[in-house]
Order: structure tokens, then C-alpha cells, then sequence
């Protein structure tokens, strides 16, 4: 697994899924790894713009329920592929199973948050280099900007230092599959009285 690469990925295709509809590539041509990391990133791109429309108080009531609804379809797959990039890089590295110290967060949750900063940083970018803000709003997103972009740094720095270290065998992860209980009938009390 190539950080750099998938870092590349996630910001190559916030630039085009604003310009074009969002849209997964033909996964036939992609590797197996970087296609579920775009996947996860798609997730994460319609999570952050729905987001946007929750927060519109003008849009009346339905629109915002919708938008939860939405939201809490997507978050639900974004999740999904979060494990399954951990499931993947557990059937690439093997780590240990004890022996070592276990780092606090998986690779996919790492992928996870550094998809979530290209899209921060791709926004704050554009609010920094917007022609209609004022000369400090501009300023303090230009600021900000680059805060992300040490953030990005630092996360690709530490997760390349984890799969180094895995490989090497002297730190692990584990993965906890999540029980998102909020979208089973099962598990929601309020969901299980509805049906």
C-alpha cells in the first residue's frame, strides 16, 4: 500500500467530483486496495455536501429529514468500507496478534480521516481564493489551510510508520467490526416500536 497514492486518489477526485457527477471508476482497472479507498472517499464526499444541506435552515423541515436520512446512509457505507480496508490490509500484513503494541487506530480508520482532511482542504483552499469574501476571511482560511495541510502530512507520516511497523512486527491493529445500532431494527428501540 502506496500512502502517497492513495492520499493522490482522494485528492484527484474531490477536484473532479466538483467539476463532474461523482462517479466510482471502473474498479476492473484500478487495484483492488485503491478502489475500495475511493469508494470510502465517495462516501465521505456525499456525507460532506448533504451535511451541507442539513444545515440550511431555509430548506423547510422535510428537506432536512431527508438529508438525515441520507446521511445516515451514507455514513452507514462509509463505515462498511472502512472495514473492509481493514479487513484487506489484515489479508495483506497479517499483523500480530499479540506481542506488540496494538496502535489505537486501524489503517482504514487513518484513510478514513486523511479522505475526510482532502476534502477539508480542498474546501478551505476554495474559501480562501473566493473573490466575494473579505481580505480576512480570506486570511484565516488561507491560515487554516495550511493547518490542514500539516494535519495531512503529519496522518500520512503515521500511517506509514504503522504499516512499516506491522510489517516489521513491532506494533499491530485489530479490528473491531462496528455495531452501528442507530440503522438496525434490531438494535434501535425506536426503529424495533416502529416496525
Amino acid at each position: 500500500m502506496n500512502v502517497a497514492e492513495t492520499i493522490a486518489l482522494q485528492q484527484e477526485r474531490t477536484v473532479r467530483w466538483h467539476v463532474q457527477p461523482p462517479a466510482i471508476e471502473d474498479s476492473e482497472t484500478m487495484p483492488e486496495f485503491l478502489a475500495l479507498v475511493e469508494k470510502n472517499h465517495l462516501e465521505n464526499f456525499n456525507l460532506w455536501h448533504e451535511e451541507d444541506i442539513a444545515r440550511c435552515d431555509d430548506l423547510g423541515a422535510e428537506r432536512v429529514r431527508q438529508a438525515k436520512r441520507t446521511i445516515d446512509k451514507h455514513n452507514q457505507q462509509r463505515n462498511d468500507y472502512i472495514e473492509s480496508i481493514d479487513q484487506y490490509m489484515v489479508e495483506m500484513l497479517e499483523p500480530a496478534e499479540q506481542g506488540c503494541p496494538l496502535n489505537s487506530e486501524t489503517p482504514g480508520m487513518m484513510i478514513d480521516r486523511l479522505s475526510i482532511l482532502a476534502l477539508k482542504e480542498y474546501h478551505m483552499r476554495e474559501e480562501a481564493e473566493r473573490k466575494d469574501a473579505s481580505d480576512s476571511h480570506r486570511g484565516s482560511c488561507l491560515a487554516k489551510h495550511q493547518v490542514v495541510q500539516r494535519q495531512i502530512d503529519d496522518l500520512s507520516a503515521a500511517l506509514s510508520a504503522l504499516l512499516e511497523e506491522v510489517q516489521a512486527g513491532t506494533r499491530s491493529f485489530r479490528v473491531y467490526f462496528q455495531f452501528k445500532m442507530y440503522n438496525d431494527s434490531q438494535l434501535n428501540p425506536q426503529l424495533r416500536r416502529a416496525a
